[in-house]
């Protein structure tokens, strides 16, 4: 398709989610996807997803909208055909997703793409700037000798802490300030090239039933004195992986490691996550979070390419 400026129209979601896994057939997403992320839009929130059609076939596709957990105030997302990826709708596109986060009054634009897709050279020659690095990773399950990690679960029992399913500490009714409490200690101290954007407790509690509502899958750290001290999140099904869950934030208060309550934790959540028939746990880390990479390597977590956070100034024009 010849393209300077498309002529765009809305793009439904199912049209959206198989235009993204045609993109990338490695990267599958589902209607369930895009309906669990319009369920945490909060009212007002920018929100657009255009698309370019030729003989009623989506050809391209451009979403912007507010991150989720990056501090910037623009997303834009870009999906190709791939007879088109890298060309004069790419381009048309691109501009287009600009100059709607800047009417929308955005100041910077940001978007993710794994390291090995044609979007990464794409947008880097387009004045697009790597602010951070994730490798994704996938664990499978029925894989795990949990008999060898028997002495990391003793140690960390003998500590005193217990780790309990968030759905025997109430679920997400119960606790709620101290769950927040526990979560911003944890991502306000994850090693990461920039720090995560953590959500207000309005936000959090707005969100995270949605996001999360199977509690049987996240596993919290109780110290003796009944604080709440770590949390691993197994939780959340990948609806275009049948037998896929991805593992979420885990972590352990600072003055609470050295007792391998890490480990512990997602052990704790694998096999939780295997007795609701869930056979592989997928996940994300940040390339400088060492201590949770070599968790995930004892565990046997399998590398892919990494995942680029990408970052423009909306108003820089080529």
């Amino acid at each position: 398709m010849d393209a300077i400026l498309p002529h765009l129209h809305a793009i439904a979601d199912a049209d959206l989610a198989a235009l993204r896994t045609l993109a990338h057939p490695d990267s599958p997403v589902s209607v369930d996807d895009l309906t669990r992320q319009a369920a945490i839009r909060r009212p007002g929130e920018h929100h657009t997803q255009q698309a370019a059609f030729e003989r009623g076939e989506a050809k391209g596709a451009v979403t912007t909208g507010v991150p989720r957990m990056d501090a910037h105030d623009g997303w834009l997302d870009l999906t190709l055909h791939p007879q088109e990826a890298g060309g004069p709708l790419a381009d048309a596109l691109l501009a287009t997703g600009l100059g709607v986060l800047r009417a929308a009054g955005a100041t910077t634009a940001v978007t993710r793409v794994r390291e090995d897709w044609w979007e990464h050279d794409f947008l880097r020659a387009r004045g697009w700037q790597e602010a951070d690095r994730m490798w994704l990773s996938t664990l499978d399950l029925r894989t795990l000798d949990f008999g060898a990690f028997a002495a990391d679960e003793a140690r960390a029992r003998a500590s005193g802490v217990r780790i309990v399913p968030l759905s025997d500490l109430g679920g997400w009714d119960a606790h709620q300030r101290e769950h927040y409490d526990l979560i911003h200690a944890l991502l306000t101290d994850v090693p990461s090239a920039r720090p995560v954007q953590v959500w207000p407790f309005e936000v959090w509690l707005e969100r995270m039933p949605t996001l999360l509502p199977d509690t049987s899958g996240i596993m919290i750290a109780v110290a003796p004195d009944g604080t709440w001290v770590g949390t691993s999140q197994l939780s959340q099904p990948i609806a275009n992986r049948p037998g896929f869950v991805h593992n979420g934030l885990t972590g352990v208060r600072s003055e609470w490691r050295g007792h391998g309550l890490g480990l512990a934790l997602k052990l704790a959540a694998a096999r939780a996550a295997l007795a609701r028939g869930f056979t592989h746990s997928r996940t994300g880390n940040h390339v400088i979070n060492r201590p949770m990479l070599a968790i995930n390597e004892r565990l046997g977590f399998v590398r892919e390419a990494a995942t680029v956070t990408l970052t423009r100034e909306v108003g820089s024009r080529e």
